[in-house]
Formats: structure tokens, C-alpha cells, sequence
């Protein structure tokens, strides 16, 4: 492994831990000696990284430091590539064109030969083979995860009885045929799962849920797990 790698991978240990972490775990986990260490993160902290420690107490890096533009192996570009074909070809418009942005602005840090990687991958997604719902409302739904607010929601169950909800919204799975909201639903003080191309419509409320969305989804979790049925019946 070069030094430069090295030094990422360091970046990349050390932004993954939210607590301070002994220079002696980083430097196992690295696969170097304690010295060697000790002179990367002085060469780190030069550089303008954020990390706060000393021997024998750990170290934390804070947010903030910039990383130069990245080396990926081919297999970590063809994982993106193949990833944001996905997402353009089985999300809505908006999404589907910020996964092509992201590539592009990946692209232009590439060296010329594994730029080639990235634009010859012949790893395909097929076409989309159902309507998920439309994009104007993944748009709102989105916006409302990302602020906490509530939905006012005209939603029809299986029978196609209609019923209105107020629900706090707070996780979007995307499955093949799909898309299912996550939500805690005021009416059934508990959490539901709404299809998506079953909303008649959507309203976004200015009242913010009074719960943090990271915090309901570790309920969620908790009481039904990831793997478990989705989709209110």
C-alpha cells in the first residue's frame, strides 16, 4: 500500500468512528506500527485535518476537512457507475438526474485511464417495468424527510377505500415494482407502510414532527426489522 492510500484510508477510519479511537486500534486495523502512525496523523493535521488527541488518549477527527480528489479501483467505479444507473432508471427524473450529476463531477477528478472504466462499464440495468409513483410526489415526500415535516395525506388501502392521514414521514424504500413510504401515522398512533402509487395526494405541512427521523427509524427497526413485510395491507 503507498503512503498516499495509506493516509486515506486513515481519513476514512477516523471519519467512521464518532468517538475517539486509540492510535494502537488505528494502527492494528492498518496494518502499521504505532510510529508510523503517529508521524501520518502529524502529517494529516499539517495537511489541515481536524484531528483532536495525543498518545495514549485516542484521536477524533472533526468535521470540516476537505479530502483531494480520490483514487477508486475499477471495481469501486463500475459500483458507482452501476449504482447510478440504477437510480436514474428507477427513481423519479429529479433523482435519476443528481445520480448522472454526481458521476459527471466524479469523472472530472479521474485520471484519463480510469475515466475510460467509467464510461465503457458494461454493467446494465434493465428498463423500469412499472409506474412507482408520480415524481412530483417523491419530490415532496423526499423534502419532508429531509425536514422533519408532517404530510397531510389522501392515501386508498388495497380495497381502494380512500382515508385521510396525518403521518410523520420519515424513510423511502425503492423496491423493483415499488416505492413504500415509512411513516408514523397520527390515526393509528403507530408506525405504517404506505405504497407510493397508492397516494391520491399530498399535502406538505410548515409543523414539524416532534420527533427526530433517525429516532423513529431505530424504532421502526427495533419492532418490525428491515427484512420483515413492508407494505400496509
Amino acid at each position: 500500500m503507498s503512503r498516499a492510500q495509506r493516509l486515506l484510508n486513515l481519513i476514512q477510519i477516523l471519519r467512521s468512528h464518532r468517538f475517539a479511537v486509540t492510535g494502537a486500534a488505528l494502527a492494528s486495523e492498518l496494518g502499521i506500527s504505532l510510529r508510523t502512525l503517529y508521524r501520518d496523523i502529524a502529517t494529516l493535521q499539517q495537511q489541515g485535518a481536524h484531528i483532536e488527541g495525543e498518545p495514549g488518549l485516542g484521536y477524533l477527527m472533526r468535521p470540516g476537512f476537505m479530502l483531494p480528489p480520490l483514487m477508486f479501483s475499477e471495481e469501486e467505479i463500475e459500483a458507482l457507475v452501476l449504482g447510478s444507473r440504477w437510480v436514474a432508471q428507477g427513481t423519479d427524473q429529479q433523482l435519476g438526474s443528481a445520480a448522472q450529476s454526481a458521476l459527471t463531477k466524479i469523472a472530472t477528478v479521474l485520471p484519463d485511464e480510469l475515466r475510460h472504466v467509467l464510461d465503457a462499464s458494461t454493467l446494465l440495468i434493465g428498463p423500469k417495468t412499472a409506474s412507482c409513483g408520480g415524481d412530483a410526489e417523491l419530490r415532496q415526500i423526499r423534502q419532508a424527510i429531509r425536514s422533519e415535516r408532517k404530510l397531510e395525506m389522501r392515501y386508498c388501502d388495497l380495497k381502494g377505500k380512500p382515508t385521510q392521514r396525518t403521518i410523520w414521514p420519515f424513510a423511502l424504500g425503492y423496491f423493483e415494482h415499488v416505492q413504500v413510504l415509512v411513516a408514523w401515522c397520527e390515526a393509528r398512533e403507530d408506525f405504517r407502510h404506505f405504497r407510493t402509487d397508492r397516494i391520491v395526494s399530498l399535502l406538505l405541512m410548515d409543523q414539524r414532527y416532534p420527533r427526530r427521523r433517525q429516532a423513529l427509524l431505530k424504532d421502526w427497526r427495533e419492532k418490525e426489522g428491515i427484512n420483515e413485510g413492508m407494505v400496509e395491507q
